[in-house]
């Protein structure tokens, strides 16, 4: 809990424990916490170097007030931050200035093995300051459903997130479940019908494009600066989110082949296969990735069709996204 303000966990259970006991020594601490006398010491130490304890001259330490002692250590790294960040404006102007006077080659980098291109590929993610945009398609072989370990740190830090797959690639293993955790945690998700390249897209700041692997060769990528091939990438991206399919889910639920039967509205389970046919999916494959047989997702659509009261998927597609259903 206080990690960020540079205490260790030894610390931290120290001061919490004298917070508890206004006042103790080290002898006292150590048989409360199980520690070595001389550990309690030195975490005591460092606690008094940082101005939350106080030691009396009999050897029994206080704690400072919390508010005013832990409160001045996050002005502190506050101040720090705030440093770091005009320190990070300052430095981002004098890239662009010298990335001006740059040759293409320093401009566009070639990046090769699995290994770089992940590494790459987190990297771009991680300079994004406002968004991030990104095409995925097959085939998936550097960075895997579910790896992006990234995604999920950068939304939570308020970094938006704008994604497009191709209905080839939803139809892998993992990648719908990889989606829906995608759309829960705030991630804007579209469909459509193919996609020619991979992509990924820092601000205007920075593109990953990978290459096509040759049999046998090793896979590899190519990373562009602020150039005219980014500003195509950056156009190219907008063309299609527009014409693309909006996916959206419902919140996780239980997926199980009797989830729901018999209410008079859908289930969470009823919008994702119908959220999941309209991007255009099959039967065969929205069943698949729903852990659904055949015949229990026909059945669930031949029950929304009599709920909608209509006739036909086309009706029910329209009826659907017209009433919320999807």
């Amino acid at each position: 809990m206080l990690a960020a303000l540079g205490l260790s966990p030894e610390d931290e259970a120290v001061y919490s424990l004298l917070v508890r006991r206004t006042q103790a020594g080290p002898d006292e601490l150590g048989d409360a916490l199980r520690m070595p006398t001389a550990a309690v010491e030195a975490t005591l130490s460092h606690l008094l170097a940082c101005g939350l304890v106080k030691r009396g001259s009999d050897g029994v330490f206080s704690v400072a007030p919390p508010a005013v002692a832990l409160g001045a250590l996050i002005s502190e790294q506050r101040n720090a931050l705030r440093s770091a960040e005009l320190a990070l404006v300052t430095l981002a102007e004098e890239y662009r200035g010298a990335v001006a006077g740059r040759t293409i080659d320093e401009l566009i980098e070639v990046v090769t093995g699995v290994d770089a291109v992940r590494h790459r590929f987190a990297q771009v993610q991680q300079a994004a300051r406002t968004e991030v945009r990104s095409f995925v398609t097959l085939p998936f072989i550097a960075v895997p459903p579910g790896s992006n370990a990234v995604e999920s740190v950068a939304v939570a830090q308020g970094v938006r997130f704008r994604v497009v797959v191709d209905r080839p690639a939803l139809a892998e293993p993992g990648v719908v479940a990889q989606t829906l955790e995608s759309l829960r945690s705030g991630v804007q998700v579209r469909v459509v019908e193919s996609l020619p390249i991979k992509l990924i897209l820092a601000d205007a700041e920075l593109a990953l494009v990978p290459l096509t692997a040759t049999p046998g060769g090793e896979p590899g990528a190519v990373l562009l600066h602020r150039t005219g091939l980014l500003a195509a990438m950056d156009a190219l991206f907008e063309v299609v989110w527009r014409h693309a399919h909006p996916l959206e889910l419902t919140a996780s639920a239980s997926l199980t082949e009797d989830a729901g039967a018999g209410t008079d509205g859908p289930t969470d389970l009823d919008r994702r296969i119908l959220a999941l046919l309209l991007a255009g999916l099959t039967d065969q494959v929205v069943a698949a990735q729903l852990d659904l047989s055949l015949r229990t997702l026909q059945r669930r659509l031949r029950h929304l069709m009599d709920l909608a009261g209509v006739e036909t998927r086309m009706q029910l597609g329209w009826y659907a996204a017209r009433h919320g259903w999807a």
